[in-house]
């Protein structure tokens, strides 16, 4: 894969995975996962597997063996909890230097996220108190009885509270990996590694607003891919469907075809939608005229954007300007 997020000269991230005894595998096997794919799109993150033992040996029966000492953290670093075998929750699960070392994490500012039963290791930790958070199903009850403090959510795939993230079943850490992505280096990048893992990027639902960049993209389509990849880069310039036939290596007609049913939405429409974000952000950030702001993304007429933005959100590029300024001084 060659790197279409060069970050050279960009000091990398630590990605450290705290392992412990009766780990699940697909719990840690996951978002690392996601964080490798991330690292070869050329994000700069290195991931790093720890433990208070050389070696663990997982729920699975496989040993993991010359696992690193547990490293000192700051605040620029994200630790990852993976989830342990239910049996282990009837038992302590961390010895009395992992749980200071993960408190210091947390004192220190470090990201900690936890991966569904790992949710019990933070709340060990003391790490649950008074914040929202969840875990897998099945043991969503008893993570409320043991932690009563804990503010235990259900029916989302994470929850994020005060620099403490926990998520639901198994592969919902993938999920979660995703939007701790998404959030440092932005939508595209947690798309593009959602693609390569063949799998469609779910969201929280909890939040108010999806990305274009995230949405339609849960098709197999190579060539309408590509165009999507292109649109986003180029979503102000003006294209022709025969060009962006061309980038997708078929005719007008197949394209056309295909585009629409596997997004739901002709070229033009999403390109449109693509500019409606870009704008989005500029109401949000700047103090362009809203004239400006239409030809910054685009649109040969100001009119027209207006028309657009109505159609799409109901109420007039000023009327949600005035609204973010109020949720913003709020």
């Amino acid at each position: 894969m060659t790197s279409q997020h060069s970050t050279s000269g960009t000091v990398k991230q630590r990605v450290i995975f705290l392992i412990l005894e009766g780990v699940e595998l697909l719990d840690l096997a996951g978002p690392a996962q996601v964080f490798s794919i991330a690292v070869s799109l050329g994000a700069p993150y290195s991931l790093h597997f720890c433990a208070n033992t050389s070696g663990v040996r997982s729920a699975q029966g496989l040993f993991l063996g010359q696992l690193d000492p547990l490293p000192s953290v700051s605040v620029h670093d994200v630790v990852m909890v993976a989830g342990v075998a239910l049996e282990r929750l009837n038992q302590p699960l961390l010895d009395a230097d992992t749980r200071c070392w993960l408190m210091n994490a947390h004192t220190n500012g470090t990201r900690i996220a936890s991966i569904c039963t790992g949710a019990a290791v933070l709340g060990e930790a003391g790490l649950l108190d008074s914040r929202r958070c969840t875990t897998h199903w099945f043991v969503m009850q008893d993570l409320q009885q043991r932690y009563p403090m804990a503010h235990v959510v259900d029916g989302v795939l994470y929850v994020s509270d005060g620099g403490i993230v926990t998520s639901a079943g198994i592969a919902s850490g993938i999920d979660m990996a995703l939007s701790l992505i998404e959030q440092q280096h932005g939508p595209r990048l947690a798309a593009e590694v959602a693609r390569y893992l063949v799998i469609y990027l779910r969201r929280n639902g909890t939040q108010p607003q999806r990305s274009v960049y995230l949405e339609y993209r849960n098709h197999l389509h190579p060539g309408v891919h590509r165009v999507q990849n292109w649109l986003a880069e180029h979503a102000m310039k003006s294209v022709s469907l025969t060009e962006l036939a061309q980038i997708a290596n078929m005719s007008v007609r197949s394209f056309s075809r295909a585009f629409k049913e596997v997004t739901g939405l002709t070229p033009v429409q999403y390109q449109q939608r693509l500019r409606l974000e870009v704008a989005s952000t500029l109401l949000q950030n700047s103090d362009l005229s809203i004239e400006a702001i239409a030809t910054r993304c685009g649109f040969d007429d100001s009119r027209h954007f207006r028309r657009l933005w109505q159609r799409y959100f109901g109420v007039s590029p000023s009327t949600t300007r005035k609204k973010q300024t109020k949720i913003s001084v709020a």
